[in-house]
């Protein structure tokens, strides 16, 4: 039977969740808790848990410094995040300080009931929507290793000065299309997207 605990400040969303925890016949849900602080009371009198699922936004401590705490108690739980929150910093820092997995509120019930087991036997699991963000973040980035040509350079250098591309045409001799062929290859060699940012990094001497 495996051993679950749900710390969930919402009371409606804990009890739901809780219920369809325990009517599977191979787990089952032997503490909830509103706060972290309320968790760690209640687990002085549960000698062993196997998933813990957490909310982040909790009142006093939040889930993500919760999570060395519930390990420190329960060393062999895994814990899942349970949030409404999708962003970068937060996954990684619930990854990095130990959780195992990282699921959207509003996954339905089931799904959460298969991740616990999918969980309990050793593997990882996440929402499709985060887990796209840990796909991207490690993917590969786009380099390129192309050096800027001498007329590039002096057509950053009329960028630099403030000449508008009809200007840089001129100071340069150069059609119009021209141009805005040379800023299209600088853009891609720098991999900047706007003026400002070309303007910027130039002013740092990047370029």
């Amino acid at each position: 039977m495996i051993q679950v605990a749900i710390i969930e400040d919402d009371t409606l969303v804990r009890e739901r969740l809780a219920e369809f925890v325990s009517s599977e016949t191979d787990m089952s849900c032997v503490l909830t808790a509103g706060s972290v602080e309320d968790f760690l009371n209640k687990a002085e009198q549960i000698p062993h848990l196997d998933v813990v699922l957490s909310d982040i936004g909790l009142p006093g401590i939040n889930g993500l410094k919760a999570i060395p705490l519930i390990k420190k108690k329960f060393e062999t739980a895994s814990i899942v995040m349970l949030s409404v929150y999708a962003d970068n910093d937060r996954i990684f820092h619930a990854l990095c300080a130990g959780a195992v997995g990282y699921l959207q509120k509003g996954t339905p019930l089931m799904e959460v009931v298969n991740s616990i087991r999918i969980i309990h036997n050793g593997g990882s699991i996440m929402s499709p929507v985060i887990a796209r963000k840990i796909v991207e973040y490690f993917a590969p980035k786009r380099t390129y290793n192309e050096s800027l040509t001498a007329r590039e350079r002096q057509v950053i250098t009329a960028i630099v000065d403030g000449l508008s591309y009809k200007m840089i045409a001129q100071r340069l001799n150069i059609s119009l299309e021209t141009v805005r062929q040379h800023i299209k290859n600088i853009y891609r060699k720098l991999q900047v997207n706007s003026k400002g940012e070309l303007i910027s990094r130039s002013a740092r001497g990047e370029l």
